[in-house]
């Protein structure tokens, strides 16, 4: 019997399985899997990340080193596309281990229904994930818990702050300076 047909509904567990490993032996951390379908398109990926962000050279080489376990192992059945990337700056917690990570970051709880106060987006400071949910602190102090399944998603926030801007545009007005001269 083919092992994709006994596997299906894991194809991320399994993936994951396979793509652990080999993101450590390239001194990688194995972020998420996700196998979803957009349009007419199947598409698996993998987020990557490391100490210092991921680059370029890291999403080719995960690529190239998972590709051939990938076809060895046959774990979905229809045509794909494989996608290898950074999980980005505001990334998605999906698992226990992300919210353990992040405790302490500031995050965006995007709630499927408008609270009490008509949001759908709230932000705060993770507090963690507990049986009961997930938990922030508010900026008046103020500790909330939502249950996961009145979340779509949890993200972290990109906290630059205005220094970091300004240091930002002038290097931009430097660098296109330098290109008009």
């Amino acid at each position: 019997m083919n092992m994709a047909k006994q596997r299906k509904g894991n194809t991320v567990e399994t993936v994951w399985k396979l793509a652990q490993p080999i993101a450590e032996s390239l001194g990688l951390k194995l972020w998420d899997v996700r196998f979803v379908k957009e349009g007419a398109t199947w598409i698996l990926r993998i987020f990557i990340d490391k100490d210092g962000g991921v680059n370029i050279d890291d999403c080719v080489d995960m690529t190239h080193a998972i590709d051939k376990p990938l076809d060895e192992a046959d774990p979905i059945d229809q045509a794909y596309c494989l996608e290898v990337s950074s999980p980005g700056i505001e990334r998605e917690l999906t698992r226990p281990e992300h919210f353990e990570q992040m405790t302490g970051e500031a995050v965006v709880l995007h709630l499927i229904r408008p609270n009490e106060n008509g949001e759908r987006e709230v932000a705060g400071i993770l507090n963690g994930l507990t049986e009961a949910g997930v938990s922030i602190t508010d900026e008046d102090g103020t500790e909330h818990t939502y249950a996961r399944k009145e979340l779509s998603a949890v993200t972290l926030i990109d906290m630059f702050d205005d220094e970091d801007l300004e240091y930002l545009d002038e290097e931009a007005e430097e660098a296109v300076e330098e290109w008009e001269e």
